[in-house]
């Protein structure tokens, strides 16, 4: 039995899509699309599929997933009904339907609540460092090299504790939601049976889909592409040392510009401020199709990833100077700034696409896969 939700189409407009009911059926995205193909009327099906009501066809769709807004079925709508921009507002609502704990439905749908979710943790840094952490009374004491000995105000070992404690934090909300997305999308399927060793030999793809997102290469500009890949790496790289590595990252030695750990954390740097910049550029400008509509939460994310990035650099620059008390209190608006962002970024917002998108596509490539065995046997 088919159901029907009459109030879907309110629904998704609170997630930044336009007038659905402009859309006449006219099928110009779908012609005009690379990813439509005689089985999946793409982006079209869920277009309508919305306009109808049809929100369990949707929740259990990954079509959205597979949309990388290159913005053409958008440009070629005779009636500006903006698929592209639906894709993308889908993609927002599929969050929240696959996050358990409701948080992503608040942060997409209320600026009330993330604004205040993200200063309330930012206060809860701030507290923790006022509460348990002092200036120490050889403040201005320099590393050898002439850096700020920031161990001293802030040690490695306790910071590094406390960032297993986020990752595993992390780690549990997205996984878990990830599994959600999974039994929706693949085990609720009774159309198709996908054996365990499909789920093995395909996951090469979810990897190679993560590292490199091979189908943006086909949206234009192809700029996109590569500052969409600067920004990526730039945030892998540098959660990952941060994370994983903190004592080796955060150390009191002054290492030679041209150490791994300074290279690394160079270009970490110098690929988060180029896709700042050219996204930021892209927003301001409406240059392309697919940077004319801003949600408010782009625009939350991108001015995150900004005061993380340039207070990550102050505190830098500042201890290379021997500027111990302008590097300790820019280290605590560094963490208040990059812990909110972390912890609803990731498992709860725009980041957490970048977990969705690889494993919609490697969920997808399951059940074609698993279709194509049921044909043959």
């Amino acid at each position: 039995m088919t159901r029907i939700n009459p109030n879907f189409v309110k629904t998704i407009r609170k997630y930044g899509a336009d007038d659905l009911n402009a859309c006449f059926n006219c099928g110009n995205c779908t012609a005009i699309c690379t990813l439509s193909d005689e089985d999946n009327s793409f982006p079209r099906g869920m277009l309508r599929a919305s306009v109808l009501g049809l929100e369990d066809k949707v929740q259990s769709s990954l079509d959205p997933w597979l949309c990388y807004y290159c913005g053409e079925c958008s440009e070629t709508c005779p009636k500006t009904a903006n698929p592209g921009e639906l894709m993308m507002s889908l993609r927002r609502y599929l969050t929240s339907v696959y996050d358990w704990t409701g948080l992503s439905r608040r942060f997409y749908t209320s600026k009330f609540f993330e604004i205040g979710a993200i200063a309330l943790l930012a206060v809860l840094i701030l507290g923790l460092f006022l509460g348990f952490s002092t200036i120490p009374a050889e403040a201005n004491r320099l590393t050898p090299e002439g850096g700020v000995a920031l161990n001293l105000f802030a040690p490695a070992k306790l910071i590094h504790l406390a960032d297993f404690l986020m990752a595993g934090f992390l780690s549990f909300f997205l996984l878990s939601n990830i599994l959600n997305m999974y039994l929706k999308v693949v085990v609720k399927d009774k159309s198709v049976k996908v054996p365990l060793s499909l789920h093995v030999k395909e996951a090469w793809r979810l990897v190679w889909n993560f590292a490199t997102q091979p189908t943006l290469t086909h949206c234009k500009p192809r700029l996109f592409w590569v500052f969409h890949f600067f920004l990526v790496t730039g945030y892998v790289s540098l959660f990952t040392m941060i994370v994983m590595f903190l004592p080796w990252f955060q150390t009191d030695v002054i290492h030679s510009w041209w150490h791994p750990q300074r290279l690394l954390g160079y270009y970490a740097t110098a690929s988060l401020l180029a896709g700042i910049a050219y996204f930021t550029y892209q927003r301001i400008r409406k240059v392309n199709q697919n940077s004319k509509f801003s949600h408010y939460t782009d625009w939350t994310f991108l001015v995150l990833l900004f005061l993380t990035t340039v207070s990550g650099i102050l505190v830098h620059v500042f201890r290379l100077s021997g500027m111990a008390i302008p590097t300790y209190y820019m280290y605590v608006f560094h963490l208040m700034v990059l812990f909110p962002m972390l912890m609803i970024e990731v498992p709860f917002s725009k980041w957490s696409h970048l977990a969705y998108r690889p494993f919609a596509i490697y969920f997808s490539n399951l059940k074609k896969s698993a279709l194509a065995l049921q044909k043959k046997a």
